[in-house]
């Protein structure tokens, strides 16, 4: 781990154990770097999708509260929708879709799929030809992160995944 990646983790852990904001000139202090610094780490952690929040009293880390788990699955496109409707009939939300290419890397996209109505829509623009899905890059295999009221509900959906032998491995 780079200094820079250790120093903005540490910012993330300051943030996470706070009870309240955090002033960019506290934090710049904390390392002996200028405001500025911690301004870019901010951003960097921002873009990294870390919910922080500035405020005029400096800087919130916003907690998610719903448990949540990356699992890993594959399945045919005929088989979208119906991957879908499992893990959103079970009542949970397929927040993204990511990939792993070996050349591009991770390429992710955001889905917050909560409905059969946002899974209608999401087919729909698939449909339309516009674009393709992010799986077709790596042979039908990828990544959700989905989240739920309660871990009871993530286990449920993981397991009517591996019924319909879509579910290859959870994350985290």
């Amino acid at each position: 781990m780079t200094k820079v990646k250790k120093r903005q983790a540490e910012i993330l852990h300051i943030l996470e154990e706070a009870d309240r904001a955090i002033k960019g000139s506290e934090l710049a202090k904390i390392f002996s770097l200028s405001r500025q610094v911690i301004v870019q780490d901010i951003a960097v952690l921002k873009a990294e999708e870390h919910n922080i929040i500035s405020t005029n009293r400096g800087y919130r880390l916003i907690k998610d509260t719903l448990p949540s788990k990356v699992i890993k699955v594959c399945h045919s496109d005929k088989d979208i929708e119906k991957e879908l409707q499992i893990i959103v009939d079970l009542g949970a939300e397929v927040v993204d879709v990511f990939v792993y290419h070996n050349i591009y890397g991770q390429i992710k996209a955001d889905l917050n799929i909560k409905s059969r109505r946002n899974i209608r829509n999401f087919l729909e623009e698939l449909k339309s030809g516009t674009s393709s899905p992010l799986k077709k890059l790596t042979s039908d295999y990828h990544f959700h992160t989905i989240k739920a009221p309660s871990q009871d509900i993530l286990k449920e959906v993981i397991e009517e995944l591996s019924k319909n032998n879509y579910f290859i491995k959870e994350i985290s």
